[in-house]
């Protein structure tokens, strides 16, 4: 029986077998582990039922792809994840353009449907803090808003941070999507949280991903993140995204398309203000 009061650095030893010389708390759930010959590790604790097998499978099924770099997967529990440590460096030009092509070639390794979960993932996953479940569907407007943007506009709208008078908007958009989505596209392989907090510049070099919620999507949705809280160089990542892949003709329209979710996730998370950058976002797309 595991130790429900076992620490970071028990957690490493037991979940790498390797013994452990040092450990320092960093910020929330995270603890950095020095292993015995001075490998770091980071261990993590899970903060809802199923969040640390989403995330190690995710990080797997994004690994698994060859194109972006993400931290490796040492050992997990139901309760806990071991991964890479990744050396701190500091974002730059080249580095900027090499994550742009090596995101498209992630994206362009597939999954078999919108909302499928990576390999081993559970269906009922997280992003970030908040729920978010899997389900595979095959048409991208109506999947992306039976099951990702209306089930919180319901939340938002049950807890009073939206009025239902001020989710007419909303849902006005998700009618639409069929005829704001662009042209059909092949569900991606997503890292599905893609805000700039999740991109880690190496001192190594290649840039690597981390938190993902990862998940088969429309590409457009990881590149809409990158910009919705801002990216340092977003403007060489497209750069060397459109090398290797084209977006297609209106993609920078459909940004805030793709930006309702995660929106509508931090309103029912952070509150009201995010709330109000949803309707924005809302009456953007819908020309009010």
């Amino acid at each position: 029986m595991v130790d429900c009061d076992e620490g970071p650095g028990a957690v490493a030893a037991r979940l790498t077998g390797r013994p452990v010389s040092a450990e320092r708390a960093r910020s929330g759930s995270l603890a950095e582990v020095t292993l015995t010959g001075g490998r770091a590790v980071m261990v993590k604790r899970g903060e809802g039922p199923g969040a640390v097998r989403a995330e190690a499978a995710g990080l797997r099924w994004l690994a698994a792809a060859g194109a972006v770099a993400v931290p490796g997967v040492l050992g997990h529990d139901e309760r806990w994840l071991v991964t890479e440590l990744v050396p701190p460096g500091r974002p730059g030009a080249e580095a900027a353009t090499r994550f742009g092509r090596a995101l498209a070639a992630l994206h362009a390794a597939g999954a078999p449907a919108f909302g499928a979960a990576p390999p081993d993932g559970p269906c009922d996953a997280w992003i970030g803090l908040a729920p978010m479940r899997n389900e595979p569907g095959t048409d991208w407007p109506h999947w992306y808003a039976e099951h990702r943007v209306l089930p919180y506009l319901r939340t938002a709208v049950d807890r009073g941070l939206l009025r239902p008078g001020e989710a007419t908007v909303v849902e006005g958009v998700c009618e639409r999507l069929p005829e704001l989505a662009g042209p059909p596209e092949p569900p991606a392989r997503l890292h599905g949280d893609l805000w700039s907090g999740n991109v880690l510049w190496g001192a190594d070099g290649p840039v690597r991903l981390i938190d993902p919620a990862a998940h088969g999507g429309h590409r457009e949705t990881d590149l809409a993140m990158l910009r919705l809280f801002g990216c340092p160089y977003l403007d060489l990542i497209l750069e060397g995204y459109q090398e290797v892949a084209p977006l297609a003709a209106g993609w920078a329209e459909r940004v805030g398309v793709h930006q309702l979710f995660p929106l509508l996730v931090h309103t029912v998370l952070f509150g009201r203000g995010y709330a109000e950058q949803t309707l924005e976002t809302s009456r953007s797309i819908a020309g009010i």
